[in-house]
């Protein structure tokens, strides 16, 4: 009996010595990272819009893979989220008036996209909703739930609808280029109306239509010069720029009725 079990042990010790070489040779696994030439970008009152590059590397990527064009990459800029009121217009009696709204909590003020390829190229539907990736995928939280389904999917994508053609909701497809096997550069868009704040830039890696990883990090777009002044003043000091805003209106009709008026 002794010698069985002298026997035994002695094959599961060799079975967990065969082991360890194909545990040691097991390939990391990829991963991804991205970084920004600056932290911060400072805007003026003629800013037109900008395109904002962002650099990024795969880690443990697999040659043959990178060789084939398997790897795929998404890089996202997204705006701070606020709550956004969408009010629908209808005519009565031949005036246009607000009827109906909806308001949505956390909405992303702004959302610029970059990709290797189209969306519909690089994995399927349901991989979108899953990570909320795509303008079409980010949920939209209605501030009052009860409100019936069709409602709020029609409110919802008149939101995106608007944020769409205004500029701040963008998709740049071809946006991220791979530079070698391992580096790529992105390009994400930058609308004449981008709002100031923390914008997070966020990286999704793809292989062969599966989602590996994914890397984040954080940029501050702020006013500048005489714009900042006043954006800080009205912040800080919100009561008595309320104040001035309204007397600077009064004294400026005032004004303007001392001028233009008719003897």
């Amino acid at each position: 009996m002794a010698g069985l079990k002298a026997f035994a042990g002695a094959a599961f010790l060799s079975l967990v010595a065969a082991a360890l070489p194909a545990v040691a040779q097991t390939p990391p696994a990829e991963s991804i990272q991205i970084g920004l030439s600056t932290d911060a970008v400072s805007i003026t009152a003629g800013f037109s819009g900008a395109d904002l590059t962002i650099f990024g590397s795969l880690e443990n990527a697999d040659p043959l893979v990178a060789r084939q064009g398997r790897y795929d990459v998404i890089v996202v800029l997204e705006g701070p989220p606020r709550p956004v009121v969408v009010r629908r217009k209808d005519r009565v009696l031949g005036v246009w008036i607000n009827l109906e709204s909806e308001t949505f909590e956390n909405v992303p003020v702004s959302y610029s996209v970059a990709t290797t390829r189209p969306l519909q190229d690089v994995t399927d539907p349901n991989s979108y909703k899953q990570l909320s990736l795509g303008a079409s995928n980010l949920y939209m939280k209605p501030a009052d739930v009860t409100d019936s389904p069709a409602t709020i999917e029609e409110f919802t994508a008149a939101l995106r609808d608007r944020k769409t053609a205004t500029g701040l909701y963008s998709e740049n497809v071809g946006g991220v280029q791979f530079l070698s096997q391992n580096l790529f550069r992105a390009t994400v868009r930058l609308a004449p109306n981008v709002p100031v704040g923390t914008h997070k830039a966020r990286a999704f890696l793809f292989k062969s239509g599966m989602f590996i990883k994914e890397s984040s990090a954080q940029l501050e777009i702020r006013k500048s010069g005489f714009e900042q002044s006043i954006f800080r003043v009205a912040h800080d000091y919100s009561f008595l720029y309320g104040v001035f805003a309204v007397s600077l209106a009064m004294l400026t009709g005032w004004l303007g009725r001392l001028i233009f008026r008719k003897d």
